[in-house]
């Protein structure tokens, strides 16, 4: 398996792929092609830290070569990009030179990073190609290919039903990078049209911090809004457990780089938390409108505040939806059920 960067505390799904991949007997190695982010790491990145190996820096055919000695001495039988841009260029140029099949996941922005034309070659060419939602499937087709569609998953162990925080104000929950597709500085906007007692507690970290705090003062709502620091999957939970509405302001910022269907969505969801979102990308997949949770559009802070200010009127709208959200994720986003089919797959593919 070809990585981007290792560890990223944000690619809890990676984590959770390469782990089934390693418990099923199937990783022979995981290959980084750069450091990922310094900070906390989820505890299960150190169950296969020790299997990740970094690839030395240089072009493609010194970092292909690389990756084909290694092929050969592990005796693989195919090798799989984790990204279509650079994992998935890396992983077709080295099984080329060992003559073994290879594939590529493709996310989101990653499909975007690509040449329209290279991706359709290497979609030609792949054994598979995998894609975890809807929103980087349609990118795949515009290249002329098909892909299979697997999502993610998310573990209703770690990440349990809990019933609702009992305590006034009530809390909203936000979490991810500080990062513009983020779409924060849309949500703090709403928060300050939100006339009623709630708190907002803002987790993460990010380029955009020193930018988020300086508009959290000028809306003068600092008295009511906490940042908080990246959680691992240790605390997250808590988090969840404490909160009354989970918020995913998504945006496609001005690089065209948006979320495909991230985490937090269905955390908060097998947390049995109603979520209120943005509808971009592949958020809809999971979030449906009025039945596990509120669809909004996208940069329209009038429009999250309404919805925001009618859950927070609503207790028993709020627990409809997050048991709606429990139920949905028990059907269609378990996570042993989602690896299990990735496993299946490559397996498949690479037999």
């Amino acid at each position: 398996m070809v990585l981007s960067g290792w560890p990223r505390l944000s690619e809890v799904f990676a984590l959770n792929e390469l782990t089934a991949l390693h418990e099923a007997g199937m990783l022979a190695t995981a290959l980084a092609l750069k450091n990922g982010e310094s900070g906390p790491v989820h505890p299960a990145a150190a169950r296969i830290g020790g299997l990740v190996e970094y690839v030395p820096p240089g072009d493609l055919a010194e970092q292909a070569t690389f990756v084909a000695d290694l092929l050969i001495a592990t005796q693989a039988t195919g090798v799989h990009g984790y990204f279509a841009h650079d994992p998935a260029a890396v992983a077709a140029a080295a099984a080329e030179k060992v003559s073994l099949p290879f594939g590529f996941s493709v996310h989101a922005l990653d499909a975007r990073k690509v040449r329209r034309a290279d991706l359709a070659d290497r979609v030609r060419r792949a054994a598979v190609v995998l894609c975890c939602n809807s929103d980087a499937a349609a990118e795949v087709a515009a290249a002329g290919g098909r892909a299979e569609l697997i999502p993610h998953g998310v573990d209703l162990t770690a990440f349990p039903a809990t019933p609702p925080p009992a305590a006034e104000p009530l809390n909203l929950l936000a979490v991810g990078r500080f990062v513009e597709k983020k779409g924060f500085d849309v949500l703090l906007d709403a928060f300050a049209l939100v006339n009623r007692p709630v708190r907002l507690r803002l987790v993460g970290d990010g380029a955009l911090r020193a930018e988020l705090t300086d508009q959290v003062a000028r809306l003068g709502v600092t008295d009511r809004v906490e940042f908080a620091d990246r959680l691992t999957h240790e605390t997250l939970p808590g988090a969840y457990a404490a909160a009354d509405i989970v918020v995913v302001p998504s945006v496609i910022d001005r690089r065209g780089d948006r979320d495909g269907l991230p985490n937090v969505v269905l955390e908060a969801m097998a947390s049995a938390r109603p979520v209120v979102a943005s509808a971009v990308s592949a958020i809809p997949s999971a979030v449906h409108h009025d039945r596990t949770g509120l669809l909004v559009p996208s940069r329209d802070p009038p429009a999250l505040a309404a919805a925001l200010t009618e859950l927070i009127d609503s207790p028993a709208r709020r627990r409809a939806l997050g048991l709606g959200g429990r139920a949905l994720v028990t059907r269609e986003f378990e996570l042993g059920r989602c690896t299990r089919r990735f496993c299946a797959t490559l397996a498949a593919a690479y037999a």
